[in-house]
């Protein structure tokens, strides 16, 4: 752990291991960390609502076989397509002098282009991504939160009232902390998000084993069969589906914190991994206690067994 309150410095050498391959083990394994802890805190709390907007509501779909291995099987291509193949292998790779992001990316591509008309065309586009990243920015910590506290209430109607005011609360903490850097922040949040991981897997665990069949999910020729049979259905719910790559683009644009080999093995070798397991724990929790609504409001907390669960009071 000692490693990563110089993340900052080792970072620059990290990101030119992973281009020449001879990164020591010793100097990844605190940059891995503090990644975890700083670039998939999105991507890695989208299990908190992700299920839950496709099949609850006034629109959700209905908990059919047909819809939950569907939607699990778009969920996991998704992933797998846009983030695991577009960002980590091939996005990764166009870098600028170590720097990511939508105006790092902006930068890079006017070194090719040579008229001042497609010059234009680049900075305007750079500055509409960069205002989409901001609005991102804006959406997504109000998103995390709310769902996140909502599981107070899930076991507690009465903290129903509290969701708000706690959110804020914590937002606000988590904004100051901010200001102590990138090194400061991923030494803290890196052991935390770890646990989170680990807690995501051993959650999806305990209900796969409960309804192991859920696992052929990975198969495509599910998510096929569900937009061949709803494709109106399909075509709503995959607003909600998009919902498991939010965040995504953090693995780009933190490239420079923490470098590409650092990203690509918190995502592969344990990020990833851990996500999936929760949503086919999840998809099969569903299968199993899926005709009792208050699982179905918010199947996510319900995960839990309740032989775990403290009371709350």
């Amino acid at each position: 752990m000692k490693g990563l309150t110089n993340m900052s410095e080792a970072s620059a050498q990290i990101h030119t291991n992973a281009h020449t391959g001879h990164g020591g083990h010793g100097k990844l394994m605190p940059l891995v960390i503090g990644a975890v802890g700083v670039v998939f805190g999105d991507i890695g709390t989208s299990p908190l609502y992700a299920i839950k907007e496709c099949f609850n509501g006034e629109h959700g779909l209905a908990l059919t076989r047909l819809n939950i291995f569907g939607v699990l099987s778009l969920m996991f291509w998704a992933m797998t397509i846009v983030v695991s193949l577009k960002y980590v292998t091939f996005i990764l790779r166009a870098d600028n002098k170590g720097e990511g992001g939508t105006l790092s990316l902006m930068a890079l591509g006017l070194h090719k282009l040579s008229t001042a008309r497609n010059r234009y065309i680049a900075i305007l586009v750079g500055m509409v991504g960069a205002s989409l990243f901001f609005g991102d920015g804006v959406i997504t910590p109000a998103m995390t939160l709310m769902s996140a506290v909502d599981g107070m209430a899930v076991y507690n109607p009465k903290f129903g009232s509290y969701i708000v005011p706690i959110s804020v609360g914590i937002a606000f903490v988590l904004f100051m902390f901010q200001s102590f850097g990138t090194a400061k922040v991923g030494a803290f949040f890196g052991p935390i998000m770890s646990l989170w991981f680990v807690v995501l897997a051993v959650l999806g665990v305990v209900n796969i084993v409960q309804a192991p069949e859920i696992l052929s999910a990975f198969l495509p020729y599910h998510a096929w069969k569900f937009v061949l049979h709803s494709p109106a259905h399909a075509f709503m719910v995959l607003g909600a589906v998009f919902l498991v790559m939010t965040g995504g683009e953090a693995l780009y644009a933190d490239i420079g914190h923490f470098g590409v080999k650092p990203i690509r093995f918190g995502w592969f070798g344990f990020v990833m991994p851990t996500i999936l397991i929760n949503y086919l724990g999840q998809g099969a929790l569903l299968m199993t206690h899926g005709a009792d609504p208050i699982v179905r409001s918010n199947p996510f907390f319900h995960m839990v067994p309740n032989t775990l669960l403290l009371p709350l009071v």
